[in-house]
């Protein structure tokens, strides 16, 4: 399976959602669907997920990891992730839906215990490691 998400940044704090169904947040992201490239799946499952009165921009989104994991959700589904990096300001407003619950703005100072295992070993120490993040 292939999965997508996006970081976006504001004052070296990483933005990561909460989805209703989990206890942990995560990225802003999900499945790529049939016939979708992990762009065209990374700015829908943002349109889905930060609601349709965020503004961001196709040309602005690089993908600047891949890795293999095992989905957390069941702990045995093999899936290759894609992060791609906004490189602009996310404008606009950021709406709550049927699927996600809340956002927040991570910074490393913050527990880390609320973080889904992609965030915890893949996404946060390349946030740490580049200087995305305080």
């Amino acid at each position: 399976m292939e999965v997508v998400g996006t970081m976006f940044f504001k004052e070296n704090k990483l933005l990561i959602d909460k989805p209703r169904k989990r206890s942990t947040y995560q990225m802003i992201g999900g499945k790529v669907e049939y016939g979708e490239t992990p762009l065209e799946a990374a700015i829908r499952e943002c349109h889905e997920e930060l609601g349709y009165k965020a503004i961001f921009y196709k040309n602005l989104f690089e993908l600047v990891m891949e890795f293999d994991e095992i989905a957390t959700s069941d702990g045995k589904t093999p899936i290759h992730f894609y992060v791609f990096k906004y490189n602009g300001d996310l404008q606009g407003e950021l709406t709550t839906s049927e699927e996600i619950e809340s956002f927040q703005w991570y910074n490393s100072k913050a527990s880390s215990i609320v973080l889904s295992n992609t965030l915890k070993n893949e996404v946060i120490p390349y946030c740490l490691k580049n200087n995305l993040i305080d």
